[in-house]
């Protein structure tokens, strides 16, 4: 599975892809886990799947949204509690979660 955080530079999710990536090991779940500033999204969207907006910069839900959903990509705001303790497994399992449409 293809996940991307989007943040507004790209560093304030790099803790949490990495306790995402420890959660999906620890799971057997093979996930492409990256965080990357919203400038560069575009150059990430090859069999992406679920795009996970950083708290921070919940106004660009609905931009990413727009250009996104049309071709299958699921997008939401990262849950904000999931983000400020660093829950890697949890913030998995939402994108897990809205993947399958649950």
């Amino acid at each position: 599975m293809k996940i991307r955080l989007v943040c507004s530079a790209g560093m304030s999710t790099s803790m949490l892809v990495k306790k995402m990536k420890e959660a999906a090991e620890k799971q057997n779940f093979e996930a492409d886990i990256e965080a990357v500033a919203e400038s560069q999204l575009k150059n990430h969207l090859e069999a992406l799947q679920v795009v996970l907006i950083g708290p921070q910069v919940r106004y660009l839900e609905g931009k990413i949204k727009e250009s996104l959903e049309p071709q299958g990509v699921k997008v939401a705001v990262i849950d904000q509690m999931a983000y400020g303790m660093m829950q890697g497994d949890k913030v998995l399992k939402q994108a897990i979660d809205l993947n399958e449409g649950n």
